[in-house]
């Protein structure tokens, strides 16, 4: 075997050593769960981040966790997708001991001072204080399975193995043909099953029985092994109606069921989303403004709010991650081509990043009428309008409006070089005037300065006082007549609805405060 270069030094490497060390059998036979509950008490004392990375649970998510840990409970974690689920029950290995001993080639890593398994009782009898010992690290305790119809008992608790019941002479009986499950190998660690509704019933309750009793009949044998695991479990209650559903006598024995939620603030998406992105390119420098960072994660808020999307299904936090790393790569392109130094993203690069968004929402009925593609961009739009008004909702943009409106046009396309497009606008009267707002530095080069007036220009086609078609052409606002805007009425009055709403709420927020 190896040696695992993560382990410290000189630990005991036969039973004898090991006797005679400071893991003595009360430290070495502490269970999972009390194992846990005593490192998470520690850490709470110290007052140490118990789930470093997540972002936005900590009143109330983690507290919930934590009463569940420190009442030694098995716990589900109940949630739509993109909440973090997974990572949470990954983080629970940051509440397990450094390192644990077991008997080695112990195929459910055995308690050395009290082991389960047959082989390993025969082993011990064999060899008594020269019985080889091996190490468990924290991530080796963390055994993980996404239930899918398809699993069987024999994936998660084990099977009769016949080649080992001819290779040893054994009968099919004997505990020594077993070929131990998932489950088993989590012995004296954390087992976590995601998306556990999807799996089948009968499943379910030997995942329970085994839970409860310690016991299950494998291929009409009955096998006793009370395992030492703690039992964690993750699901979407979209699954409990529309793929399957927790059966009871599961449900009954899982000791608390968490709620997860979506976060609750644009700084705390930012936060994650700046966390989880690959935002840093080793072939030239990237400078991603703040306005394009709220903007992106505005997506999301936004679309989990629009009635065309389905809430059932809800809306990930991978979609302004994945949708972060695509604009980085439209800029990091542009700059490319064009050798410039730095890659700014810009307004019009997250239209580039449709394809990272319409995989990641489901759409109702009158979403799936008129497009995923139309969808979005309608959510980007009422994103892009909303972060404007965070900078510009005083800005008289009149001198803009007036300049476009006398013939005025500018492109602002990634064929043409941040200089030559800076040029391009700085004929705009009064434009670079109102950027003020962004806090831009005094010498900012030609592609932050773009970027920054393709924002007040994309703010001011999102309110409708600008035109812009796909070629990212700016023009003055189209004045439609009443016959050509009778086929978009009804969703030009929910436009107005909607941001009639929106400046109601910002306005009695102002008066409250």
């Amino acid at each position: 075997m190896k040696p695992n270069p993560s382990l410290p030094e000189h630990l005991p490497q036969t039973f004898g050593e090991l006797r005679q060390s400071e893991w003595t059998e009360a430290r070495v036979s502490r269970s999972v769960k009390d194992e846990l509950r005593d490192n998470l008490i520690s850490k709470v004392r110290a007052g140490e981040t118990i789930f470093p990375g997540i972002v936005g649970y900590e009143d109330t998510v983690v507290p919930q966790i934590v009463n569940a840990v420190l009442s030694r409970q098995n716990f589900i974690l109940l949630g739509l997708r993109g909440q973090a689920k997974s990572r949470i029950l990954r983080g629970l290995t940051t509440l397990l001991d450094p390192v644990i001993p077991y008997i080695a080639g112990s195929e459910i890593r055995d308690n050395p001072y009290k082991p389960l398994a047959y082989s390993s009782k025969l082993l011990i009898a064999e060899k008594g204080d020269e019985t080889p010992i091996a190490w468990l690290t924290p991530d080796e305790r963390f055994v993980e399975k996404l239930a899918t119809p398809d699993v069987t008992v024999a994936d998660l608790i084990g099977d009769v193995d016949p080649i080992k019941a001819a290779r040893s002479g054994e009968q099919l009986s004997s505990e020594l043909t077993m070929h131990y499950g998932l489950l088993p190998r989590a012995n004296r660690g954390i087992f976590a099953v995601n998306e556990v509704p999807d799996l089948a019933g009968k499943i379910q309750v030997a995942l329970f029985n085994i839970m409860q009793e310690g016991d299950v009949q494998i291929k009409g044998y009955p096998v006793r092994l009370q395992l030492d695991v703690a039992i964690t479990f993750s699901a979407n209650p979209e699954d409990y109606t529309a793929r399957g559903k927790i059966v009871t006598p599961l449900k009954d024995r899982i000791g608390s069921e968490i709620r997860t939620h979506y976060l609750d603030s644009i700084e705390q998406a930012i936060a994650v989303t700046e966390q989880e992105a690959w935002s840093t390119r080793a072939a030239l420098d990237i400078h991603i403004p703040r306005y394009v960072r709220e903007v992106i994660e505005q997506i999301a808020f936004v679309a989990r709010e629009d009635k065309r999307v389905d809430k059932r299904s809800g809306v990930s936090q991978r979609l302004p991650i994945a949708t972060m790393e695509l604009v980085i790569s439209n800029a990091e392109r542009r700059a490319l081509v064009h050798n410039e130094a730095i890659a700014v993203p810009r307004i019009g690069d997250i239209y580039t990043a449709l394809p990272g968004i319409t995989g990641k929402i489901e759409l109702e009925y009158e979403g799936e009428m008129r497009g995923a593609d139309t969808v979005v961009r309608d959510i980007i739009r009422t994103a892009v309008a909303r972060v404007f008004d965070g900078y510009f909702a005083d800005a008289n943009t009149q001198q803009i409006e007036q300049w476009f409106n006398l013939g005025g046009t500018v492109q602002l396309s990634d064929a043409t070089a941040a200089e030559d497009s800076l040029k391009e606008l700085q004929g705009i009267q009064g434009l670079f005037d109102k950027l003020k707002p962004l806090g831009l530095e005094k010498r900012a080069g030609a592609e932050t300065l773009v970027s920054a007036a393709e924002f007040l220009l994309e703010g001011m086609t999102a309110h409708k006082r600008l035109s812009r078609n796909e070629e990212r052409n700016f023009s003055a606002a189209e004045r439609q007549s009443r016959k050509d805007r009778a086929p978009n009425f009804a969703e030009e009055a929910r436009d107005r609805d909607r941001e009639s709403q929106e400046w109601q709420g910002r306005n009695r927020k102002r008066n409250f405060n």
